[in-house]
């Protein structure tokens, strides 16, 4: 097969691939709604991460997985994975549920850190990045804050 024919070949169907995104097509929106401990069966916490998402776009959203981390004060604590999530029609939103445990290293890093310098706040980070799957981006979240234990806090960003 001639060099020329299967380069032809490879861009028209590259282009034609490209040709089936929507010109229009909006980020969806993913916002951090809830983040709550379980009760755990043994020494590691386990914890229930909600997450909201909007969906801007006509087609439906179908999420293939998640991949995210809770970061406390530069710490990874916790780290999880997901599938199997609902389908968010066109112009909606909806809500995920994520379920992961602490890294309990980690957890006595930070706890032996924080035992060293008292303090009033912790700063949190949370980073996610949903698989839309096909040839849609993934969409890439992260919120960072502090949780203050005096009872102010200040505000993610």
């Amino acid at each position: 097969m001639n060099i020329r024919l299967v380069t032809t070949l490879i861009l028209t169907l590259t282009l034609a691939a490209c040709a089936t995104l929507s010109p229009d097509y909006e980020e969806p929106t993913v916002t951090l709604s809830s983040f709550k401990a379980l009760p755990s069966e043994g020494m590691v916490p386990a914890f229930e991460i909600g997450l909201r998402i909007i969906n801007p776009n006509s087609q439906a959203l179908n999420l293939d997985g998640i991949v995210y981390t809770v970061s406390l004060e530069g710490y990874e604590l916790v780290k999880g994975v997901g599938k199997d999530f609902p389908v968010i029609e066109g112009y909606s939103e909806g809500s995920v549920k994520l379920t992961a445990a602490a890294n309990l290293l980690t957890g006595i890093r930070f706890v032996t850190s924080m035992m060293q310098e008292q303090r009033d706040s912790f700063e949190y980070e949370f980073k996610a990045k949903l698989d839309l799957g096909g040839l849609y981006p993934s969409i890439r979240v992260k919120e960072k804050g502090d949780i203050n234990l005096s009872g102010s806090s200040r505000a993610p960003q």
